[in-house]
């Protein structure tokens, strides 16, 4: 089975039943309001969201999943990575605070803990313990009208295209996260255009990885080459402090 969940925004009330399953799951503190937070809800404490697109319409927002994800790709140290089941997952053990990952996604999702005097990368992780011993999701549990829900990306990739089907006039025809970035776990249909997830413009179908393959696998020896030229400046302003050691004793 590969994880997925799949969100109907025609069915979703805005009631945060979601938002508040993941805080409480994940145990999340309370979130700080601040301006840099305020147009999409999602924070180092807040991993998903419930936003206003067009014609008023409610969509809830999260990491996507990506089947290829940019943020594990672009991480020099692997503090992101893909699992079998579908989750992308993080290991602060791992992460040296560098936020590439923030800068390769895609939609927007990995925020960084600006507060903490420990900061890490926080975003969802699909309730990985929760899925991985046969659970659900505790968005997906949560939710009362079932305007997300949980099970295998093809199964929910069928329901999807079922569902436009047999309600040509109620949906846009597109799965968004069915071939986006080569595709995500977390899939939409909704009856507006949901672009606006990314500020407007369709991110292609083409997986990022591909794209930063060769810039990731010069990065140890761009480390290793920049720790030699600094090795080697120290040893020359080293000898120009102290010329008396180069001076033959008399």
């Amino acid at each position: 089975m590969k994880a997925a969940i799949l969100t109907d925004t025609t069915k979703c009330n805005g009631c945060h039943e979601c938002v508040v399953a993941c805080k409480k799951e994940n145990k999340l503190p309370l979130d700080l309001p601040r301006r840099w937070d305020l147009d999409d809800g999602l924070s180092a404490r807040n991993w998903t969201s419930i936003v206003e697109g067009p014609q008023q319409s409610l969509v809830r927002k999260q990491c996507r999943h990506c089947l290829e994800p940019a943020c594990a790709s672009a991480c020099p140290v692997g503090a992101l990575h893909k699992t079998s089941v579908g989750a992308v997952v993080y290991d602060a053990a791992k992460c040296m605070g560098c936020r590439y990952c923030m800068m390769a996604c895609p939609y927007g999702i990995p925020r960084y803990e600006w507060q903490a005097a420990v900061p890490y990368v926080r975003k969802c992780v699909l309730c990985y313990d929760r899925i991985s011993a046969g659970r659900q999701p505790a968005c997906t549990e949560a939710c009362p009208t079932k305007a997300t829900i949980f099970g295998d990306r093809d199964q929910l990739l069928a329901e999807a295209h079922r569902r436009i089907r047999d309600n040509p006039g109620v949906y846009v025809n597109t799965v968004w996260g069915e071939n986006e970035v080569g595709g995500s776990s977390v899939l939409y249909i909704s009856n507006v255009d949901l672009s606006f997830l990314t500020g407007g413009h369709s991110p292609g179908t083409k997986p990022l990885p591909s794209t930063t393959a060769l810039a990731m696998e010069a990065v140890p020896f761009a480390f290793c080459g920049v720790l030699t030229l600094m090795a080697g400046v120290n040893w020359i302003i080293g000898r120009r402090m102290n010329p008396q050691k180069d001076e033959p004793d008399e």
